[in-house]
C-alpha cells in the first residue's frame, strides 16, 4: 500500500487554499506528534465547525470552513483535507443510511422530501498501522448534550436528530487512538473506500440535479435554523 496515494490535494481537498493554511499556521499543528495532530484536527472540525447543512456534498473543504458547520460529508471532506495538510494519511468510506435517523434534525417536508437511503460517508485515518474510522467528528458536543435525550429506540438501538447509536449510555465521541461512531447503526448499504471525496462524491450525492439543488438549498436554510434553535433551547 503506497501512502502517498492518501496525501495529496485535490479540487475537494484544497488544503493549499490560503484559509487552510493559515487555520494550521495559526493552530501550530504542523509541530505536534502525529497523534496530537489527529487528535486536535478532530476535536477543532468537530467541535468548531457546527453540525448543519451547506449548500451540497461536493463543495471544497475551504467552502466548509468558511462556512463554519457541516453535515457528515461535507465534514469528512474537511477533516481530510486538514489531515493531508499535515502529512497524515486518509480516505473516505462511503455508505448508505436510513433517513429515519435524521427525524427531528429533519421535520415536516423536508423529512418528507429527504431521500429514504442517505449518501453518506465518514474519514479514516492510517494510524499505527490501520485505518480508523472517524465518523464522530459530525456531531458537536453542544448540540449532542441537548439531543442525547430524545433519541428514540429503534431495532435495538437510539435514533434521531443526526444520530444512531447503539447505546446512548456509551456515546463517546472523543478520539482516543480508535474508531468513533455516531450515525453507523443506520447503515444499510456499504458503498466502498475511496483515495478522495472527489471520486466518491461524483458517483454518490444527494443533490445530483439541478432542481433537487435548489430544492435542497431553499430547505436546508430552514433546517440550520432548527438546528441552531435545538442548541439554545
Amino acid at each position: 500500500m503506497k501512502l502517498s496515494n492518501y496525501l495529496s490535494d485535490t479540487v475537494m481537498l484544497d488544503f493549499h487554499s490560503p484559509c487552510i493554511q493559515q487555520l494550521v499556521n495559526r493552530k501550530g499543528w504542523q509541530q505536534l506528534s502525529e497523534k496530537e495532530k489527529i487528535s486536535n484536527i478532530y476535536d477543532f472540525v468537530r467541535n468548531e465547525i457546527k453540525f448543519g447543512y451547506n449548500s451540497s456534498d461536493d463543495i471544497p473543504a475551504s467552502q466548509v470552513l468558511r462556512d463554519g458547520y457541516g453535515q457528515c460529508n461535507t465534514k469528512s471532506t474537511l477533516l481530510m483535507a486538514l489531515l493531508r495538510a499535515v502529512n497524515i494519511p486518509c480516505r473516505i468510506q462511503g455508505f448508505y443510511i436510513d433517513k429515519k435517523m435524521q427525524k427531528g434534525a429533519l421535520t415536516g417536508i423536508t423529512y418528507l422530501v429527504a431521500p429514504k437511503n442517505i449518501v453518506h460517508a465518514w474519514t479514516e485515518v492510517y494510524f499505527e498501522g490501520e485505518w480508523v474510522a472517524l465518523e464522530g467528528v459530525i456531531i458537536d458536543d453542544d448540540y449532542l448534550h441537548q439531543v442525547k435525550d430524545l433519541l428514540c429506540q429503534s431495532n435495538g438501538g437510539y435514533i434521531g436528530y443526526g444520530i444512531a447509536v447503539e447505546q446512548k449510555e456509551r456515546m463517546d465521541v472523543c478520539w482516543r487512538g480508535q474508531s468513533t461512531y455516531i450515525q453507523s447503526f443506520s447503515i444499510t448499504d456499504e458503498l466502498g473506500v475511496y483515495n478522495s471525496p472527489d471520486e466518491f462524491f461524483k458517483k454518490y450525492n444527494n443533490t445530483n440535479g439541478f432542481m433537487k439543488r435548489i430544492l435542497f438549498n431553499i430547505l436546508r436554510k430552514k433546517i440550520n435554523k432548527r438546528l441552531e434553535w435545538i442548541r439554545k433551547v
